[in-house]
């Protein structure tokens, strides 16, 4: 159900032994992403729930759901990035069908995250599909 992006994170996971060499991958992952606008930042694109500081924009095209992200923490950045490998290029109604806990799980990061952090990305996934949903009554 995830996207092929997800899927290639999900490869490199396993291939990768050692939980930092995860985390690092995590974190280059979060390098890689162009960075958001400034002027995105506002208090109606930040994500509650999170100890860092966290800001999330859909961006519906042709019905496909993707989104841009942004965090003050880089590990959180890279929770950004991984997190939009799985919805990215869905079509909205499969962004609802994702289960996402059971798809990060997949990588183990569940298991490997504080639990500050843990609550961070549920409320990120708590609210992209508050952001799919929304997008679906306006279509």
């Amino acid at each position: 159900m995830a996207s092929e992006a997800f899927e290639e994170i999900a490869e490199t996971f396993e291939f990768l032994d050692d939980w930092e060499d995860r985390y690092r991958h995590v974190i280059e992952l979060g390098k890689a992403m162009a960075p958001m606008d400034d002027a995105l930042k506002v208090p109606a694109t930040k994500v509650d729930g999170c100890a860092s500081q966290v800001w999330m924009v859909p961006l519906i095209e042709d019905g496909k759901f993707r989104f841009v992200g942004d965090s003050d923490a880089m590990i959180v950045r890279g929770l950004i990035a991984v997190v939009s490998a799985l919805f990215s290029d869905l079509p909205l109604r499969e962004v609802l069908k994702v289960d996402a806990a059971a798809e990060m799980a997949r990588l183990g990061l569940d298991q490997h995250l504080s639990s500050q952090r843990s609550n961070g990305l549920r409320a990120m996934l708590e609210r992209i599909r508050l952001l799919a949903a929304t997008a679906l009554e306006e279509v």
